[in-house]
């Protein structure tokens, strides 16, 4: 029988196990017996826990998007201005966990692997609308409907696209802090752009 308090601590572990098992061996070659033996813990456990490795795999990808929302949380507070919100939410999306190898390739693997799984695919649609819901909600403030629409949409896809770009580069720290940096630019050019 299984120790009382413990699931929390396996699960845990078991998602820990598949980041490392994806970035080493990619999303595919993963299988429940890596995973287990990175872990220390039975295969069996994987489908007591989350039903199989599908199972384990949305998990991983909740436990990433719970990570950037989390980082966020963290810095954004309800009387902080729009613009000091559009920072925090960049730096949320270029934060050291969302720079780690193990959930880049995560991340890379889920994206891939999104056009082609359903579950996942509504995972990534989660994660695109609560980017651009984020970042409309801060330009609201600051823009008219229609450009903050188009400033969030806009910001989405620069962040999006220079964290890819510094993940597929193999970027280090710097090149991070850079593309962040980038990120920021970018997200006040549009709001001076404006006359704000």
């Amino acid at each position: 029988m299984p120790k009382v308090g413990m699931e929390p601590i396996r699960r845990q572990q078991l998602i820990e196990a598949t980041l490392e098992s994806v970035a080493e061996l990619g999303l595919h070659a993963t299988t429940i017996n890596s995973i287990s033996k990175r872990a220390g813990l039975s295969s069996g456990i994987i489908s007591h826990y989350f039903g199989g490795k599908q199972g384990l795999i949305e998990a991983t990808v909740r436990y990433l998007l719970t990570s950037l929302k989390t980082s966020l949380i963290s810095k954004a507070h309800s009387n902080c201005d729009a613009k000091a919100r559009l920072m925090f939410i960049v730096e949320a999306n270029f934060s050291v966990v969302q720079q780690q190898t193990s959930a880049t390739k995560t991340w890379l693997s889920f994206w891939a692997q999104s056009m082609h799984d359903e579950q996942l695919h509504r995972l990534q649609r989660i994660n695109s609308k609560r980017l651009y819901s984020n970042l409309s909600y801060s330009f609201f403030a600051l823009l008219d409907k229609e450009d903050a629409r188009r400033a969030a949409k806009l910001s989405a896809a620069m962040i999006d696209g220079l964290w890819l770009r510094a993940v597929l580069s193999k970027a280090n720290e710097t090149a991070f802090a850079e593309a962040e940096q980038l990120a920021k630019q970018y997200i006040l050019s549009l709001i001076s752009s404006r006359g704000v």
